[in-house]
């Protein structure tokens, strides 16, 4: 449960996983998973694959993941999404903001 990061060197992408209930108890584990050096200016992937459930905070997670890669320059994929946390991002409005696919 939690989030791990892999870094893939030759195409510059981080990928997020994220496990379990993404909460506000992920705040700090999210945070520092993106924060890490990843070399210059990295893509972004977060794969809910793993994910049961998803709240407000989250959604505010995802935010301040966009903002630190570059605000409405970021380029964001959400991959994996199970059908009720997609839901949620759709009417969040996020197909707006991310990459869901």
């Amino acid at each position: 449960m939690g989030v791990h990061a892999d870094f893939n060197a030759n195409d510059k992408i981080v990928t997020l996983r994220i496990s379990g209930v993404f909460d506000f108890q992920m705040h700090r584990e999210f945070r520092d998973a993106y924060t890490r050096d990843a070399g210059e200016r990295p893509r972004y992937t977060v794969d809910l694959r793993g994910t049961t459930y998803i709240d407000s905070s989250a959604l505010g997670m995802l935010l301040l993941l966009r903002e630190h890669v570059g605000g409405d320059r970021a380029k964001i994929r959400i991959i994996n999404a199970p059908q009720e946390i997609r839901q949620i991002l759709m009417i969040a409005n996020f197909h707006r903001l991310f990459d869901i696919a």
